[in-house]
């Protein structure tokens, strides 16, 4: 193991032991308004290092990477003093007499592995969670934005002290050594194929996790759906950050009889929204050029197989314009591999159980879209189906809402992070119980006959 990793490790945790018992919620609101501030003057440098990295626009840096962190520590502040404080339980029949709480408690020394699709947010958002349970973190961005994760370890140093906040710039080789590290809790974000490999990870030093992971969400468009309101939800959900979105709508089935003015309304927002296609100001590029290679080889291979597309925008190097493709088939790998890319496959459906049975025939998904006017036949859809979230006439907006924990099930997802789920996920939830006036020595051997007409009553009490 590269030692100066270890050494990293062995100073931050010794920091966070000396630390734990200091740590209150004045010190966690102090280190958050520390952050926030460092974000607010950073504000330019982000919006340029996401446009290296990813020639992202700069509105959309900002709705996407920065508007998000400031939100989260702004949220986690005002509630903080709450989520802190123990809660209290009433006792049962067997423990009257004690009284009992939960106070949630730092896991301890935590590794944050982010992303690089918003390799900002997805970096400091979960480290936001973490200062506000209390934690100490090593912070691993990706080595696919390298700007951006330069940044990110510029405003760490000059944010924390060294034993409280520490990044580690690196590729693969630099994961696998920290995740071989006796870390207290792991929170990775990324794809279900590294998140199999970041469990098996924590399972060796037994350390809880988090894992925020993707899949294949899909979107139903109803037979009463706002086919204006469908359009402009799914050309944002689908096409911001050009699709690499791990709630992105993956693939799209729309109720045949509405399909042709559906693709009509869809084509025209897109062309509002990109009208130039591949060299559209407004669209983020593919992150590298191997991910750009594979989206064109998904293309491809659907267009061999027989796949028509009513959409296509055209690709210039690493930028892929949007791109609708239909008559697709169950062989084509478009339907088989989560596509994070400007790429969305349209069926047409005239039976909702056929497409309820689809959709639960594959991996529990991170989101679920439905459009529909129809409250009964989405009530159905959501009741019959499992995923992660259901968002219901709108995409993306469920991961913003700070009430609400987002995370996946299964190969989606493991636990939940944003807002209170986020502190909880970072949190151990230790029970206390006290002894008031416990009666339950009068039981306690040896077993006489006396104990015995007493057990005999508590039996008839507890049932």
């Amino acid at each position: 193991m590269d030692q100066s990793i270890a050494t990293l490790f062995a100073r931050i945790k010794a920091g966070n032991d000396a630390r734990r018992a200091d740590f209150g919620l004045a010190e966690r609101r102090a280190a958050l308004d520390r952050l926030a501030d460092v974000v607010r003057r950073n504000e330019a440098a982000i919006v340029t290092a996401l446009k290296a990295d990813l020639g992202r626009p700069e509105a959309e840096t900002i709705l996407t990477d920065y508007l998000p962190v400031l939100q989260e520590i702004t949220h986690a502040r005002r509630h903080l003093r709450r989520w802190m404080r123990p809660r209290r339980v009433w006792p049962t029949l067997a423990t009257f007499g004690a009284s009992g709480r939960v106070e949630p408690q730092p896991r301890g020394t935590c590794l944050i592995i982010a992303p690089w699709n918003f390799p900002f947010q997805l970096a400091l958002g979960p480290l936001v969670s973490c200062l506000a349970a209390g934690n100490a973190a090593i912070l691993k961005p990706s080595e696919l934005t390298p700007a951006t994760s330069a940044l990110v370890a510029r405003i760490v140093t000059e944010t924390f002290p060294p034993g409280l906040v520490a990044v580690v710039e690196g590729d693969k080789t630099v994961a696998e050594a920290l995740l071989a590290l006796p870390f207290d809790h792991i929170f990775f974000t990324g794809s279900p194929a590294v998140g199999r490999i970041v469990m098996a990870a924590a399972a060796k030093t037994l350390a809880s996790v988090t894992l925020e992971l993707g899949g294949k969400s899909p979107v139903i468009v109803g037979p009463d759906a706002d086919l204006k309101q469908a359009a402009d939800w799914i050309t944002f959900g689908k096409f911001v950050n050009a699709g690499q979105t791990c709630i992105a709508p993956d693939h799209l089935y729309v109720h045949a009889s509405v399909k042709d003015a559906f693709i009509a309304a869809l084509r025209a927002r897109i062309a509002r929204a990109y009208g130039s296609g591949a060299a559209s100001p407004h669209l983020t590029r593919i992150v590298s050029p191997s991910h750009a290679a594979r989206l064109s080889a998904l293309i491809a291979d659907a267009v061999e197989k027989g796949a028509l597309l009513p959409l296509a925008s055209g690709q210039e190097g690493q930028s892929i314009g949007p791109h609708l493709i239909e008559h697709t088939t169950p062989d084509m790998r478009l339907l088989q591999e989560e596509i994070f890319g400007p790429i969305l496959p349209i069926q047409p459906y005239t039976d909702t159980d056929a497409v309820i049975a689809a959709i639960n025939a594959q991996d529990k998904p991170l989101a679920l879209y439905i459009f529909d006017r129809d409250r009964s036949r989405v009530e159905e859809i959501t009741r019959r189906t499992t995923s992660g979230t259901v968002g219901i006439n709108l995409t993306l907006l469920h991961y913003t809402h700070l009430n609400l924990p987002f995370g996946g099930v299964n190969t989606s997802g493991i636990g939940a992070a944003h807002g209170e789920a986020g502190f909880r996920a970072f949190s151990h939830d230790r029970a206390v119980l006290r002894n008031r006036f416990l009666l339950l020595p009068l039981l306690f051997p040896p077993y006489g006959p006396r104990v015995m007409r007493l057990i005999g009553l508590v039996k008839r009490v507890l049932g």
